[in-house]
């Protein structure tokens, strides 16, 4: 059973589920969808945060082991109703650990997450497994 990030909010019955959001065709309703590529060891990823884990957001960046947790390097693109979202393709056969850092303040987990792991700091990082 996956664990619950601290620190994000969780959701009680009487909410909404996210509307789902295309990206190049493909509808995302929450959380990772991974797409394998048949012509080499990789995976694009769509990364998905609802608005209801940042309101009022005007700045997400994906912040990981993908990208040397390099804060500026993948920024997310915000939709129309307040969630973001952002394609990425990563090496496969491997797994990462990212967080979400939001306006440059606050990190948050992915609330679909393949798993969570302790970090340095005292509190958990999102890993996903490719």
């Amino acid at each position: 059973m996956k664990k619950s990030p601290a620190k994000t909010p969780a959701r009680t019955a009487k909410e909404e589920p996210a509307q789902p959001v295309e990206e190049k065709g493909v509808a995302v309703a929450e959380g990772l969808k991974k797409t394998y590529l048949k012509n080499r060891d990789a995976c694009k990823v769509i990364f998905f945060l609802p608005a209801e884990a940042v309101p009022d957001a005007q700045k997400v960046a994906i912040v990981g082991d993908f990208n040397q947790w390099d804060r500026s390097a993948n920024l997310m693109k915000k939709q129309k109703d307040g969630s973001f979202l952002l394609t990425l393709e990563i090496p496969s056969n491997h797994e990462y650990r990212f967080k979400y850092l939001v306006d440059d303040t606050r990190w948050e987990n992915d609330w679909c997450a393949d798993k969570y792991v302790k970090n340095e700091f005292g509190g958990e990082d999102s890993v996903i497994q490719v």
